[in-house]
């Protein structure tokens, strides 16, 4: 292996390191070391591959996790702060907001609207053009099926 894939690999294990979800939080020292590397050189070596400093990627690893366990809808707001390594409910809700856009409540909300019964689509994830093509043609369909009871009436007459 050369110098670089060695390097590259090392930093992709601690970012694998980095998003697992751990009982304890991790310091930087630890994680550098896992990466064989001084923790300066470890931050400005994960910052040049990956676009973001270690905190920043564990930080959106969490809230990663947090809008899928929003999203499943099984646990509560508080619950899942917890788990996925924040100590405090408000600084988790006030970081999710900035980041993600909403607060966790209404990214549940949002997230359960998009659900749908197995067979149906969620009309959120359709343009507007296509739901309006959908009336179209159930309108189109209905005329279609009055024109042929009209024919068949007039052939039977």
């Amino acid at each position: 292996m050369t110098k670089l894939t060695d390097v590259l690999t090392r930093l992709c294990r601690a970012r694998d390191v980095l998003r697992e979800v751990h009982d304890r939080t991790l310091t930087i020292e630890e994680v550098a070391r896992e990466a064989a590397m001084s923790p300066f050189h470890f931050i400005r070596q994960f910052n040049a591959v990956f676009g973001e400093t270690p905190h920043q990627a564990r930080i959106r690893s969490r809230l990663e996790r947090a809008r899928l366990l929003l999203a499943r809808g099984e646990q509560s707001v508080t619950e899942i702060c917890m788990e996925v390594g924040f100590s405090s409910h408000g600084s988790f809700s006030t970081l999710f907001a900035r980041r993600v856009g909403v607060s966790p409540s209404q990214y549940r909300r949002r997230a359960r609207s998009m659900v749908t019964v197995p067979g149906t689509y969620a009309s959120q994830l359709f343009p507007g053009c296509l739901s309006l093509m959908g009336a179209a043609f159930a309108i189109l369909e209905k005329q279609q099926a009055v024109e042929s009871v009209r024919v068949v009436a007039c052939e039977s007459s």
